[in-house]
């Protein structure tokens, strides 16, 4: 097991009783609502990372055949524990073992600025989705998640300007970061283009992008934030799997 797969391990509760069942103002106001929206019609989905299954348990609620995948035993266990009618893997995003095309609809939420290969990754995504599959990407906004970044206030003589510091966007990078005090996860920042251009080099062509405002919750709960609901946390790319196959 790598040093990243034994911190995840180790932080599985981290996510289990901070980021799931109501305790997230951002996935109760603002992703469970988002990918309701994008998936509801959708009858057979992979949830990639699935952590505990929040939005595996969301999916079946809306009647779909959802399948919940993580790398990270302590979750797929806890997962087994709150999902009780879920189909549940343990396996990797770089090697999804189920055959081509065999799932209407794939879904990552918070999963992919995590994952080292990233062309592995989203090819495996592009050989399991049907033709005209439907691909949901939800992404700690790669802006304004840059390593580096942060609020910075600058004093003046007579008031204080707060302003959000973009780190160095383009450079691609691998950190372990502290998030919360004890708690270190590893993070991948990449640019925007790299993601975009990744999908679509494997058939997955955007048909939609969402930057949507952090929601009140979140907000009020980091008083910092308020006075800068123009700058976007999340980012969702809604991809769809080209038919490239040629009628006769």
């Amino acid at each position: 097991m790598s040093s990243e797969d034994q911190l995840w391990e180790q932080n599985a509760t981290w996510w289990q009783e901070g980021f799931t069942d109501g305790e997230d103002p951002e996935y109760e106001e603002q992703i469970l609502p988002i990918v309701e929206n994008i998936l509801a019609e959708s009858k057979r989905v992979i949830d990639i990372g699935c952590g505990e299954g929040q939005l595996t348990r969301l999916l079946e609620r809306l009647g779909s055949q959802s399948v919940g995948l993580d790398p990270t035993w302590a979750q797929i266990r806890e997962a087994n524990v709150r999902n009780k009618s879920s189909n549940l893997v343990q396996a990797g995003a770089g090697h999804l073992p189920f055959v081509d095309g065999c799932f209407d609809a794939a879904l990552a939420c918070l999963v992919f600025e995590h994952i080292e290969d990233l062309a592995t990754s989203i090819e495996e995504v592009a050989r399991v989705l049907r033709p005209d599959g439907r691909f949901a990407l939800l992404l700690n906004h790669p802006l304004l998640q840059t390593p580096g970044s942060g609020w910075v206030e600058d004093y003046g003589q007579d008031s204080v300007e707060r302003y959000w510091r973009i780190g160095p966007y383009l450079m691609e990078q691998e950190t372990i970061e502290e998030v919360e005090k004890g708690v270190f996860i590893p993070f991948v920042h990449r640019p925007l283009s790299r993601y975009v251009n990744t999908l679509t080099e494997n058939g997955l062509v955007l048909e939609r992008m969402i930057e949507p405002t952090p929601p009140e919750g979140f907000r009020s709960r980091n008083p910092s934030y308020q006075a800068a609901a123009h700058i976007p946390r999340l980012l969702v790319l809604v991809t769809r799997k080209i038919n490239t196959c040629s009628s006769v």
